[in-house]
């Protein structure tokens, strides 16, 4: 495995760490203070991320790939590119990452599935996803929510809850059922586009992190929407389930991962400026660290470990293999490293580690929700031991 950056993505790393330096870190805390506030900074860079994804596919080209055919040799496409870029922006800061528009999980979900039609209709709109409901959680086969035919239409009728960027998207991607009797595999995923009549953002919720990222519950009464809009077969295999929705999450997972190691490098970096002065050494004897120089080197390897884990997947994405099980080992493990290193950074750091006069204390807080969303920690667990023991969902709960 080659484990240096691939040389064509030097330059989108450095373009997408020159904006989080110089955009996002600036006006970090003013957001995370003002939460539900729009940042209207962004507005400047959706036409530069609007031509960057039409010519390198971008975060919403992140569920493609693994279903494209090429050639011999390897290959590093946009779930790669995708990895690195959100590693760097999340450096700066993850809840503006999230505000970007058309960045979203909805337009992963939409660039997966979608045929020709449908991106031509949706491909360039800021798509939200809609999956978790107040009775169904981690567990995204309990979803309640319907989608019943009628002529040429289909009427949804559902609740759901936390919902990013659902008041400022332009669509929401619906997972709902077409038959709640059928159990998972009559699941399927719809574009409710912004407007249609009997979709309503009911609140905004207030959050522990990543507040300048909104978070809305979403309810569907006798919404109707085209047949059109329905992503991907619209029957019922009750043999193959819905693996086709969820391998969604193959994809976006190791972007959280990217986005976790962003936020755990930019606290450690931070720490290492303040404690060390930057003066780290990888030569010195055990016996001879400080507590300090011990417990910085302990979290980088960590966090290295989680990197190597998080490009792995997004490699195998890229070059058509499986990574349901390393997709999951990279969400895992990030999530779990970005929790712990930014609190153990702030720990470190002491008064400046608390207090509002650095970030490290907002990391902390931001970091948490990287470790519940896309799957909590114990599902990816369950996933990794489904697949290690060759085990089904039914077999193993």
């Amino acid at each position: 495995m080659y484990l240096e950056v691939p040389k064509k993505f030097k330059g989108l790393i450095n373009q997408a760490n020159q904006v989080a330096q110089a955009v996002f870190r600036p006006i970090s805390r003013k957001y995370d203070r003002a939460e539900h506030t729009y940042p209207v900074e962004l507005d400047m860079l959706a036409s530069l991320l609007d031509a960057m994804n039409d010519a390198t596919g971008g975060a919403a080209g992140a569920g493609k790939l693994s279903q494209q055919q090429h050639g011999e040799g390897v290959r590093n496409g946009t779930n790669m590119s995708t990895v690195l870029g959100l590693t760097e922006l999340c450096w700066g800061d993850t809840g503006l990452a999230l505000s970007l528009p058309r960045q979203g999980l909805g337009n992963a979900a939409i660039a997966a599935v979608a045929n020709d039609e449908q991106m031509a209709r949706f491909g360039h709109k800021w798509s939200a996803m809609a999956i978790t409901e107040p009775s169904a959680g981690s567990d995204s086969a309990a979803i309640r929510t319907t989608a019943v035919e009628d002529g040429d239409e289909y009427i949804l009728n559902g609740e759901k809850i936390y919902v990013t960027s659902g008041e400022r998207a332009e669509a929401v991607v619906v997972w709902a059922s077409l038959d709640l009797s059928l159990g998972r595999a009559a699941i399927k995923s719809f574009v409710v586009e912004k407007g249609t009549p009997g979709m309503e953002v009911v609140r905004l919720e207030k959050k522990l992190g990543i507040k300048a990222s909104d978070t809305a519950a979403i309810n569907f009464t006798d919404c109707r929407i085209p047949k059109s809009n329905l992503l991907g077969n619209p029957e019922i295999d009750t043999q193959k389930g819905f693996g086709g929705v969820m391998q969604t999450f193959d994809n976006t997972r190791p972007v959280v991962a990217a986005m976790a190691i962003g936020v755990a490098r930019a606290s450690l970096e931070k720490s290492r400026e303040l404690l060390l002065n930057n003066k780290l050494s990888y030569t010195k004897a055990s016996q001879d660290q400080s507590a300090i120089e011990a417990a910085l080197l302990d979290m980088e390897a960590n966090l290295e470990s989680a990197r190597l884990l998080t490009l792995k997947a997004a490699w195998m994405a890229d070059n058509g293999q499986p990574n349901s099980k390393e997709a999951s080992m990279a969400k895992a493990k990030a999530g779990r490293v970005a929790n712990k290193v930014t609190l153990d950074c702030a720990a470190l750091c002491g008064t400046s580690g608390y207090l509002e006069d650095e970030l490290l204390e907002k990391w902390a807080r931001d970091s948490k929700i990287l470790d519940i969303f896309e799957g909590t920690q114990q599902i990816q667990k369950l996933i990794i031991a489904r697949r290690v023991l060759e085990k089904t969902s039914a077999e193993l709960k």
